[in-house]
């Protein structure tokens, strides 16, 4: 299944080039950056097309979203597992992490006030070896 057949979304040009834009990078990118990539390649899609785009592939759980510590939002297709991420504030490097501890705390402290159904995300930002 390709990741607009498990959204809402027509298929249109538009959202196929940005699906295949996002297949074709492996780290994390802002809506802009994928439209100037976007342009580059010759394919003229909307920025606020792009947005809308990106952001509906997030919710299907398509792709990664990480919030920059300043809020700005970048995605990036992710393996299918459940992880978080080390991010180099300097670079953008972004390595992803299983996090056990994280997920026991997690479910005992729903459990502790009575959440069900609990999802969470968790980005550590720092400085990479080679940025340091």
């Amino acid at each position: 299944m390709t990741p607009l057949e498990s959204t809402p979304l027509r298929p249109t040009r538009q959202r196929i080039a940005v699906v295949e834009a996002m297949s074709s990078v492996g780290d994390f990118r802002s809506a802009k950056e994928i439209h100037e990539l976007l342009g580059r390649r010759g394919d003229p899609v909307g920025l606020a097309t792009v947005y809308r785009t990106l952001q509906r592939l997030a919710e299907a759980g398509e792709l990664d979203v990480l919030r920059t510590e300043d809020g700005e939002a970048l995605y990036r297709r992710c393996s299918d597992t459940h992880h978080h991420h080390l991010v180099c504030r300097s670079c953008g490097l972004t390595v992803e992490v299983e996090g056990p501890a994280v997920e026991r705390w997690t479910q005992s402290i729903a459990a502790e006030h009575s959440f069900s159904d609990v999802s969470h995300s968790l980005e550590i930002f720092g400085t990479c070896a080679s940025c340091a």
